[in-house]
């Protein structure tokens, strides 16, 4: 069975079991869903509402986006988990020969890439519910702007938890251009992701 279909509390228990996957990645995509799920319900709140007249259509604009956006984060929590276990079958391939053994090598590295880049695409799309989260704090329905804050709040730990499964992954991989290139790409959203939560934040006020 898929993890995202399992119960909330299936989940959570299956994280917590013996087997290394689910894992951070997969958590880091839960993040990102519930974030994006919070968003999808702040505009939902506002749609329909007469105070919120002018902003309607932005409103629909930004449901169907997060649900999208749901999704996809949901796929993830599968993919991350898949892409673990490809690391796993390849260091479980014969390594009797040279060749078993160069084979073997470039099944690892291939495999560890792919470990690499899902988490780092967790991350790139959690970075992309903070616009959608200042939308709904500052435009949206404000008797659930802490919801709003909540979504802000879970994809910045989105970011952050699935960049760490990339860079331990990384460690691992020898194509240099491949590591920089992600490496690059992270700091870009890392540098400013804490600024943009707590400016977000700094709008939920009490």
């Amino acid at each position: 069975m898929e993890l995202k279909a399992l119960s909330v509390e299936g989940f959570i228990n299956e994280t917590g079991s013996s087997s290394p996957a689910p894992g951070g990645g997969s958590i880091a995509a839960l993040n990102g869903a519930a974030g994006a799920a919070l968003i999808e319900m702040v505009a939902a709140l506002t749609i329909g509402k007469e105070k919120y007249a002018a902003v309607e259509e932005e409103m629909k604009a930004i449901q169907a986006k997060a649900h999208d956006m749901k999704a996809q984060f949901l796929a993830y929590i599968d993919e991350d988990s898949a892409a673990f276990n490809k690391i796993m079958a390849a260091f479980k391939l014969p390594k009797e020969s040279d060749e078993d053994k160069k084979a073997r090598s470039a099944a690892i590295q291939e495999a560890t890439k792919g470990a690499a880049l899902v988490p780092f695409k967790i991350g790139e799309l959690a970075n992309e519910l903070l616009p959608l989260a200042a939308a709904v704090i500052e435009k949206g329905n404000q008797n659930a702007i802490t919801d709003g804050a909540v979504a802000t709040m879970n994809a910045r730990t989105s970011v952050h938890g699935a960049f760490l499964n990339v860079k331990i992954n990384l460690g691992s991989i020898k194509d240099e251009a491949f590591v920089a290139d992600l490496t690059a790409k992270m700091e870009a959203i890392e540098n400013s992701i804490d600024e943009k939560e707590q400016a977000l934040l700094n709008k939920v006020t009490l």
